[in-house]
């Protein structure tokens, strides 16, 4: 299982957001980078790098990701309202992985880039306890978690980001009873609710291909070095 920093950023700096609420924003940095360098230092398989601004429509930090890309070795894995094809070649261009969401939901958009990028492609399915959201978690897609899942592998997928919004920066606990669906269906990285080690042993068991590691990590509940040895 990899182990995945979140480095989120919103204002060129380094944030977290409580379910994805601006308005509930803590920061923690504010060099991208430098935050880069050091989970890279500290042993991480990659590096999971968000834009908020351009997720909300506020603006882009896609200067600060390629830059970021530009300065470690490990994969750097770009999302963050990438929602045109012409955008995610853009950032195909630096990133090693990119994240698409409410781009997926084009079926012949999901198509054209899964045929184009392969594993490099990663879909993001964002649910609130089930349910799929888009537009930055602010609508519900009206689709159910699984039944997604696996018509975006019917349209060539095999990479997925799975988040349950409920639980992203609440260190609740991970949200095992759908995270063990999603994990029968494909390759996916696990994201929401981590607290702890303990957490990080349990989505392990799970074999996904990866966990985020955000909230808990920032505010020292957890280390990369532990999490490498779950």
């Amino acid at each position: 299982m990899r182990i995945i920093p979140a480095i989120d950023i919103m204002g060129g700096r380094v944030v977290r957001l409580l379910r994805g609420d601006p308005s509930k924003m803590t920061t923690y940095h504010d060099d991208p980078v430098a935050v880069a360098a050091r989970w890279e230092k500290e042993g991480a398989h990659m590096l999971h790098v968000v834009d908020l601004d351009a997720t909300l429509s506020l603006g882009s930090n896609a200067a600060t990701i390629r830059r970021i890309a530009g300065s470690v070795s490990v994969p750097v894995q770009a999302a963050g309202g990438l929602r045109t094809e012409s955008m995610v070649d853009s950032m195909m261009r630096h990133a090693d992985r990119v994240v698409v969401g409410t781009l997926a939901l084009d079926r012949a958009a999901l198509k054209r880039m899964a045929e184009r990028y392969g594993e490099r492609l990663v879909v993001s399915v964002d649910h609130d306890d089930g349910r799929v959201v888009s537009h930055g978690w602010q609508q519900d897609a009206g689709l159910r978690l699984v039944p997604a899942m696996e018509s975006f592998v019917e349209a060539g997928a095999s990479q997925f980001l799975v988040t349950n919004v409920s639980r992203d920066g609440t260190l609740e606990g991970p949200d095992l009873a759908n995270l063990s669906r999603v994990c029968r269906i494909s390759n996916v990285i696990a994201s929401g609710g981590i607290s702890g080690l303990d957490d990080v042993r349990a989505v392990a068991r799970l074999e996904p291909y990866g966990v985020i590691l955000g909230k808990a990590l920032y505010e020292g509940l957890l280390t990369i070095r532990g999490a490498l040895l779950c």
